[in-house]
C-alpha cells in the first residue's frame, strides 16, 4: 500500500517537474535565442548551415552598439518617460481607486465597467486621433505628450487593480485608527496603503513595462533622435536591404536589463508587503 503511494507521489512529482521545466524553457527559449544571436558576427549569422550556438563568441557587438547608436540617450528617454508616466498614475489612481473602494454612489459598478473597457482600446486603433490631439496642443515631439499617453492607457488598470485592493481591506481598520486620532490622510498613508502594497507594486510594475515597452505612439509622436524611447531607436538597425541582427539584438538584451532591475528591487518589497498585509 505504501509502495504504491510512494510510486504514486513520484510520478505526480516527476511530471510536476518535467511541466515546470517545459514551461520555463517556453518562455525562455526567445531570450537565450536573442542573446545567442547577439553575440554572433554578422557573417556567422548568414553563413549555411546556421548553428544555434556562435563559433566565435563576439562580445565586443555589445560594446560596438553603443558607438553605432546612442543607445545611453534611448535608455534616458525611456526612463524619463516611464518612471514620470508611473509616478503620475499613482497619484492620480490612488485617491479615486480609494474613493470607489470607500463611497459606494449611484452606477458604481457601471463605473468600475467602464474603466474596465477603456483597456480594450489599442494605441494603434486610435493613433489618427492621438495624433492630431497632440498636434492642437502643440506637443509634438515632446516628453510631456509621451507622459500623459502613457499614462492615459494605463490608469484605468490601475484604478481598477487598486479599487479591488482597497475594497478587500476591512473598513474597520481604518476607523479604529480614526478613533486613535488619526486623520483621513493619515490612516490611509499608515494603514490601508501599507496593507494595500501587493497592489501597489503590481500597478508599478504594470505602468512602468507597458510605458518601457510603448512603441507605436512614440513612433509617431517623436522625431528627434535624443527624444527617442528604445523600442523606438532600436529600429535604426533594420535597413531596407539588411538588418544587423548581432546589433539590434544586443541593444534589446540591453533594453531588458533595467525591467529586470526593477522587479528585483520591487520583489522583496512584494514579498514583505503579502506577509506584512495579512489581516489576522
Amino acid at each position: 500500500m505504501s509502495s504504491t503511494k510512494t510510486k504514486g507521489f513520484s510520478i505526480k512529482k516527476v511530471s510536476t517537474i518535467l511541466g515546470a521545466y517545459f514551461i520555463a524553457w517556453f518562455f525562455l527559449y526567445p531570450y537565450i535565442n536573442m542573446f545567442l544571436t547577439s553575440v554572433k558576427s554578422h557573417d556567422e549569422l548568414f553563413a549555411t548551415p546556421a548553428t544555434h550556438f556562435p563559433q566565435v563568441w563576439q562580445w565586443s557587438n555589445y560594446i560596438d552598439v553603443w558607438e553605432k547608436a546612442p543607445i545611453a540617450g534611448y535608455l534616458k528617454s525611456s526612463l524619463i518617460v516611464s518612471i514620470s508616466a508611473t509616478v503620475l498614475v499613482l497619484i492620480v489612481s490612488l485617491p479615486a481607486a480609494y474613493f470607489v473602494a470607500r463611497y459606494r454612489f449611484k452606477m458604481r459598478g457601471a463605473f468600475l465597467l467602464l474603466v474596465l473597457a477603456t483597456q480594450m482600446f489599442s494605441p494603434t486603433a486610435l493613433i489618427i486621433g492621438i495624433f492630431r490631439e497632440v498636434d492642437f496642443f502643440k506637443l509634438l515631439d515632446s516628453y510631456l505628450a509621451l507622459i500623459i499617453l502613457n499614462a492615459g492607457f494605463n490608469l484605468a488598470f490601475s484604478v481598477w487593480l487598486l479599487s479591488g485592493f482597497f475594497s478587500s481591506i476591512p473598513i474597520e481598520i481604518e476607523e479604529a485608527a480614526l478613533i486613535d486620532g488619526c486623520s483621513r490622510v493619515q490612516a490611509l498613508r499608515r494603514v490601508t496603503l501599507p496593507i494595500a502594497l501587493p497592489g501597489l507594486v503590481t500597478a508599478v510594475i504594470f505602468t512602468f513595462v507597458a510605458a518601457w515597452n510603448e512603441f507605436t505612439i512614440a513612433l509617431t509622436i517623436i522625431s528627434s533622435v535624443e527624444k527617442k524611447p528604445i523600442p523606438v531607436g532600436i529600429t535604426q538597425f533594420i535597413g531596407q536591404y539588411d538588418i544587423a541582427w548581432e546589433y539590434l539584438f544586443s541593444a534589446t538584451m540591453i533594453a531588458i536589463v533595467p525591467v529586470v532591475i526593477l522587479f528585483i528591487m520591487i520583489e522583496k518589497y512584494l514579498v514583505g508587503g503579502l506577509t506584512a498585509g495579512s489581516v489576522k
